[in-house]
């Protein structure tokens, strides 16, 4: 079955036959995408790997004058928030907008939410941040469903196209903490801001000049709300915008809601929002029977993700506080930002990326199964935090400094589970979503990063009052043994994931 020939009607306009096999024996479409993501995570990483330090510099160096804890809280606050808003931006790609306009106007949230940050001042912080996590919610789980539409679901070169893309989000991830940490390092925070605002812009200028070889990129959305249905789903969401805007603003007004009743906020949303959501798939009759029971693995996979995603969000968090306070930012004699830490995982990432995509290229149908390649992605994750162990061990005192190799080196285990998790999570992804469902669903799996920002926010507080050892050991120790229950479950996951192999 060839590409062009796959849900012609629901998708709207095909690329070129001759697309197919242009990139790297793959869609050309995945090229637009992939430089899309590129500079999406150029901005969004290269603006992480600062904003914790960010948050708890003194206010005389710029910061805001968090203690380290808080600002560990309030970083992964923010991260809960955009991935929480990735639900509607699927709900509106799938309903109102289509996944090409929605990833238009979310890549332009984006940019205008890193210009508000590059302006000095706390108020504009925030307001940026809030664009950010609109825009972010809108355009992540619509371009991974976009990458999806390239590719017939039996396809062998899907997991190796989801590879390939993630391979292309981690030259992002690596370039961004290089040129705003170094910015932000020698010139100040708020110039690292900048610079993520330009590389953004560049991203929404590729994607609309390359929106031809897209597939899927007709303006309306494939389930489409009636006219007079529309008209009142916009109504209501911008009543909607409006009143929780002004409510919070009132409770933030008279003292109520308080930075840390925010978090705390956020992560009851977090947990409770993926819950609802598989009961309203399940609960739901345009749903198959034969959609929901491929449903009931996709949570062991949720859940597996929720685990990973704990530990490497604080890549951009405590480890890198980690790596402020106690690692040598010398390698080789050429001194470095802390931030540049951050990007040893994209690098990682980069490099690795391709060796598995064409490890599971050779390996064709014989390739490992997507919940063990997701099993050993979560052992691996765990792994990088138990290595962090030894070093921080068997001191008197926090003056201490480790070589960077350690930080360097679980960054590489985690680089390398990131890869085997988020590809085969999101491919798979792809590939269980009911059709009614589409974009939604892998908000769903976007749901998975909400929740382990969520934990993380919580988590995250008790770094400034338990002994290092004890806060990488007992975090790692979970990840691992999780990873080790979903190989244990493989068989039923293998019986119930048809069509994922």
């Amino acid at each position: 079955m060839s590409r062009t020939a796959i849900d012609t009607e629901a998708n709207g306009e095909q690329p070129p036959p001759e697309d197919d096999h242009a990139f790297f024996g793959h869609p050309k479409g995945l090229l637009t995408l992939s430089g899309l993501e590129v500079w999406e995570r150029f901005s969004f990483l290269g603006m992480q790997a600062i904003l914790v330090l960010y948050f708890a510099d003194s206010v005389a160096n710029e910061g805001l004058g968090m203690s380290p804890g808080t600002a560990a809280s309030v970083a992964a606050a923010y991260g809960t928030l955009v991935y929480l808003v990735s639900v509607a931006g699927g709900w509106l790609a799938d309903r109102i907008l289509g996944s090409y306009r929605a990833v238009l106007w979310g890549g332009i949230l984006i940019a205008l939410g890193h210009y508000s940050m590059a302006v000095p001042t706390a108020g504009m912080t925030w307001v940026g941040l809030g664009l950010i996590s609109a825009g972010t919610g809108l355009l992540k789980p619509n371009v991974a469903t976009m990458v999806g539409k390239l590719y017939a679901t039996d396809d062998d070169r899907r997991d190796a196209g989801f590879a390939l893309y993630y391979m292309a989000i981690n030259i992002g991830a690596f370039a961004g903490p290089l040129i705003t940490g170094w910015l932000a390092d020698h010139r100040g925070y708020h110039w690292g801001f900048s610079a993520a605002a330009i590389g953004m812009t560049f991203g929404l200028a590729q994607y609309v000049l390359g929106r031809r070889h897209l597939a899927g990129r007709k303006h309306s959305a494939e389930f489409a709300l009636a006219p007079d249905a529309m008209r009142r789903a916009v109504r209501t969401i911008a009543l909607g915008v409006v009143v929780v805007g002004a409510l919070g603003g009132l409770l933030a007004g008279i003292g109520w809601l308080t930075m840390d009743r925010f978090v705390d906020l956020l992560t009851l949303i977090s947990v409770l929002a993926p819950v609802v959501y598989f009961w309203v798939m399940f609960k739901s009759p345009r749903v198959t029977a034969e959609e929901r029971g491929r449903l009931k693995p996709y949570i062991v996979l949720f859940l597996a993700s929720v685990v990973f995603n704990f530990i490497l969000f604080q890549a951009y968090s405590t480890m890198i506080l980690l790596a402020s306070t106690n690692a040598r930012t010398t390698i080789l004699g050429f001194d470095f930002p802390a931030s540049w830490y951050a990007s040893a995982l994209g690098a990682f990432e980069v490099a690795l990326a391709p060796v598995v995509a064409g490890t599971w290229a050779r390996m064709g149908h014989k390739q490992p199964h997507a919940s063990n390649k997701i099993a050993f992605g979560v052992i691996l994750g765990g792994l990088s935090f138990l290595l962090m162990v030894v070093p921080t061990s068997g001191h008197a005192d926090d003056t201490y400094q480790m070589a960077a190799w350690w930080i360097v080196g679980s960054y590489l285990l985690l680089g390398l589970g990131d890869v085997l998790l988020e590809t085969s999570g999101m491919s798979a992804t792809s590939k269980l979503a009911p059709k009614a469902f589409s974009s939604q669903t892998m908000s769903l799996w976007f749901l998975s990063l909400a929740l382990a920002n969520g934990i993380q926010a919580q988590t995250v507080k008790l770094y400034d009052d338990v002994s290092k050892p004890a806060y990488f050991g007992v975090n790692g120790a979970i990840a691992v043994v999780t990873g080790l229950v979903v190989i244990a479950m493989a068989p039923w996951l293998r019986r119930t994931m048809h069509p994922v192999h």
